[in-house]
């Protein structure tokens, strides 16, 4: 019976395939601001003046450097030896995210490159490598302030402004190696069919599987709490093939499928099996949730349900490491406090985030908006790098349950003229329909809190401290979803030729109350004690909740982000207010 698969600091849970190595640690470090590395070899051996901790970035503390100026080019270098135990397989070298292009060298040779601030990269290095001694392993990161590259909440100028925090630059997530047999399954896409009472598996395995004369069966097993649900055995003639098991118990009424919901996240564990001539090959342990997201008549159901979403705004910064959790503690830590005051979800905001992360939020049964980190001008160039991030992003993170909304864009960010350009509506309308085309199941939501064109959800931002004018506004109902008149500061809820089409309404931005202090800033007038916050944030989040058409909110923000003062915690993680203050007036 196979039980759940947890490996503390594991940097892939839905995925987990043993043995792996942890290259984390003590690296070679060097700054490149000239940009002369590559023309004087330094990929054959770079010749470091300095060490640095990954995965945190050398703007931070954590990484024993902490120099928040802008460099250009980074050069990266660690010794590799890979144990007896591994030798004669493919070793896979994995980067969880390097902002923003990665140059990959072994022993001298060229691996190759990625672009793109947050999505995952693999490169397989076994041609490379000397399996009897040490490897050389160099990587080199180019980074920019162009605003055509997504870069979410870094900024792009000398210093932080407004609320645009300093740059990450460089490896900011776990590296790591894998070793895999040639045969061997790359990827699984796992579809919930929640009122088919089914699940879909869709696997790739290496291209050079088909046709290769071998004798090729994967087993896969679906078992809840240890108990075998599914097995089945099928043979293996092409690279891409799909499955799809029934989770119903064969006598009828003695099983029922076992919803994932924030009050109870039940997931199934999957185990995946692959034999070559009868020999087990790989063996790759994975988990799911049957839930279905869904839009009804004005309302989002989970699970054919109504649900009313009390989110959180959480940008994931933490003071040592910036992007970069600290340790699973610190992930766990954020997410505990957001279910003890009260909010059901988070809408992680400019940031993709670590695995692990959402790995904890599928098994507290935290519900997740995934956001795009945003570029700043439209631009053909801006069009292309968002594109190809943003899709391998949504296939990266298909398989968690906990994401129930992708949001590619955020406050016209990147796309400023949208009211009236038809060249960036017809840019955000393709994003969703791309979005689509690999994952019709969840809600897309384009241009988060302004102008929105084709869009599941109408999410509205409103920064408005008094709840009696929030009320009053908000009852002009039809005015606002007409698009007769502004919702706030001039804004409107459509670009210019589009409408209303009965879709949820929810305020995806409000709060962002702060203390006065003598630096730093939060929306609004500052308040001077815990009375003053509790009685406004009762009143504006009473006056959300009583807006009959509103179906949730997303309160800004979690933590305290380097000089934005508005969380309700501290950039240390200590509450300014009385957590469970908080959750009375949510769950009221």
């Amino acid at each position: 019976m196979a039980e759940h698969k947890y490996i503390k600091d594991y940097p892939r849970p839905q995925f987990v395939r043993e043995p792996w190595m942890n290259l984390n640690g003590d690296w070679d470090f060097r700054f490149d601001d000239d940009g002369v590395g590559e023309r004087e070899n330094w990929p054959r051996e770079l010749r470091a003046d300095r060490k640095i901790t990954v995965p945190f970035t050398y703007e931070t503390k954590a990484s024993g450097i902490g120099d928040e100026t802008f460099h250009p080019c980074v050069w990266y270098q660690r010794m590799i030896v890979i144990p007896q135990e591994y030798r004669g397989k493919r070793a896979i070298l994995h980067f969880q995210a390097v902002d923003y292009q990665a140059k990959v060298w072994v022993n001298g040779h060229y691996v190759g490159m990625h672009e793109g601030g947050y999505a995952a990269f693999s490169f397989d290095i076994t041609p490379y490598l000397s399996e009897s001694g040490d490897n050389r392993l160099v990587v080199k990161v180019t980074d920019s302030p162009s605003t055509v590259q997504p870069r979410g909440k870094q900024r792009w100028i000398k210093d932080n402004f407004g609320c645009w925090y300093v740059q990450t630059t460089g490896i900011w997530q776990t590296v790591w190696m894998e070793f895999v047999e040639p045969d061997h399954i790359r990827s699984v896409k796992i579809t919930p069919k929640f009122d088919e009472e089914s699940v879909r598996f869709d696997f790739v395995l290496p291209d050079s599987t088909a046709g290769s004369g071998r004798d090729l069966q994967l087993v896969t097993g679906v078992y809840f709490e240890g108990k075998r649900i599914r097995e089945t055995r099928m043979s293996v003639e092409r690279a891409r093939f799909g499955l799809e098991l029934d989770l119903r118990s064969e006598a009828a009424g003695e099983w029922k499928i076992k919803p994932w919901h924030p009050n109870h996240p039940n997931l199934y564990d999957a185990e995946f099996v692959l034999l070559s001539d009868g020999r087990e090959v790989d063996r790759v342990h994975s988990y799911f949730g049957m839930r279905k997201i869904s839009i009804e008549n004005g309302r989002i159901l989970l699970n054919n349900a109504p649900i009313y979403q009390r989110l959180l705004l959480d940008q994931g910064y933490w003071p040592d490491t910036h992007l970069t959790p600290p340790s699973e503690e610190a992930i766990l830590e954020d997410i505990e406090y957001t279910l003890r005051m009260g909010f059901n979800g988070v809408r992680k905001h400019q940031k993709i985030e670590d695995a692990r992360y959402l790995y904890w939020c599928d098994r507290k049964g935290l519900l997740v908006w995934s956001e795009m980190g945003a570029a700043y001008e439209f631009h053909d160039e801006a069009v292309d790098r968002f594109t190809r991030e943003w899709l391998d992003l949504v296939r990266q993170f298909y398989n968690h349950p906990c994401i129930v909304t992708w949001v590619p864009f955020n406050e016209s960010w990147g796309i400023p003229q949208i009211f009236t350009d038809r060249k960036q509506q017809h840019f955000t309308e393709s994003i969703y329909h791309l979005t689509k085309a690999i994952d019709p199941y969840r809600p897309v939501v384009v241009n988060d809190g302004w102008e929105h064109t084709v869009s599941d959800i109408l999410t509205l931002h409103d920064y408005e401290e008094d709840g009696d004018r929030f009320l009053a506004r908000y009852s002009l109902r039809d005015e606002i979803l007409g698009n007769r008149i502004p919702f706030n500061n001039g804004r409107y809820a459509f670009a210019r030729g589009y409408e209303y089409r009965g879709q949820p309404v929810i305020i995806s931005e409000y709060g962002g109350i702060a203390f006065t202090t003598d630096s730093g800033w939060g929306y609004g007038n500052h308040i001077r004690n815990e009375e003053e916050f509790i009685e406004r944030y009762r009143k504006i989040t009473n006056a959300i909740k009583a807006t009959p058409y509103i179906c949730g909110y997303c309160y800004t923000q979690l933590t305290d982000v380097q000089q934005e003062t508005n969380g309700l915690l501290t950039e240390g993680r200590k509450p300014k207010v009385d957590p469970d203050k908080i959750r009375a007036i949510n769950l009221a």
